[in-house]
């Protein structure tokens, strides 16, 4: 059975101050031991939220990396420097990402390879935008999305990657997918990991859904057919509105 999986995606924002004050506080509580939980922390913080969330059981994310070990990339950080300090999970292909720094399936599915043979379980990110989502294209673009971010990775290594579904035009917004829309495309999703490999490995594949999830809408994304988690954004900064996602 595949376990609820929240994550929080803080960003560019918070000092390390702030960010060990968080990890104070997140600490202090008992997680649910049917949930996941990990937080997506900027490069600069992640080696000292590792110390500062050790025993907690929530677990730690960075929000990108570069598909090589090591070169001439100035400001990239690798796969081997993240899991030298115990980062358990990594963001890949976000639509921000996407959208500003030039990534592209190609690239996804480069840092995917690489994070599965460094130790680190990847979160890979799809979604469409409002104009193809209004074109009636969404279901071929993510499965498109799927496909190539998935080309090459056998299923016994494809079962440690979580998808996130993160309609573009739900980011940042306000606007929030319906339930029957997340749902709908979640499944989809697993679908066409099941057309990739097989149910076998599909059903045992964890789905987030995230875009502007929140307190208030959590429960009812989260009790959705084939939605096994969340892509927490702006609701991740705040330890009470995470913490009540995370008991949805």
């Amino acid at each position: 059975m595949r376990k609820r999986f929240i994550a929080g995606n803080w960003k560019m924002y918070k000092t390390t101050k702030e960010a060990l004050a968080f990890a104070q506080g997140i600490s202090s509580l008992e997680l649910p031991s049917d949930v996941v939980v990990a937080i997506a922390a900027p490069f600069t913080q992640l080696a000292a939220l590792q110390e500062a969330l050790a025993g907690s059981g929530v677990r730690l994310a960075a929000q990108n990396m570069h598909f090589e070990d090591e070169g001439a990339y100035t400001g990239e950080i690798s796969a081997p420097m993240l899991a030298e300090i115990g980062v358990d999970y990594c963001i890949i292909g976000h639509s921000e990402r996407r959208q500003h720094f030039g990534e592209t399936d190609e690239t996804v599915n480069k840092k995917l390879k690489k994070a599965i043979a460094s130790g680190i379980e990847p979160i890979c990110c799809v979604g469409e935008s409002l104009e193809i989502r209004d074109g009636g294209e969404a279901e071929d673009y993510v499965a498109s999305q799927i496909q190539k971010a998935f080309s090459g990775i056998p299923g016994g290594e494809a079962v440690g990657v979580t998808v996130a579904y993160e309609p573009i035009w739900a980011i940042g917004t306000g606007r929030t997918a319906t339930p029957e829309q997340a749902g709908d495309m979640c499944s989809h999703i697993r679908h066409t990991l099941g057309t990739l490999y097989g149910t076998g490995v599909s059903e045992k594949i964890i789905i987030q859904y995230g875009g502007s999830v929140k307190p208030d809408n959590a429960s009812a994304l989260m009790n959705t057919r084939d939605i096994d988690g969340a892509l927490v954004g702006g609701a991740s900064l705040v330890l009470e509105d995470f913490w009540t996602i995370i008991l949805a």
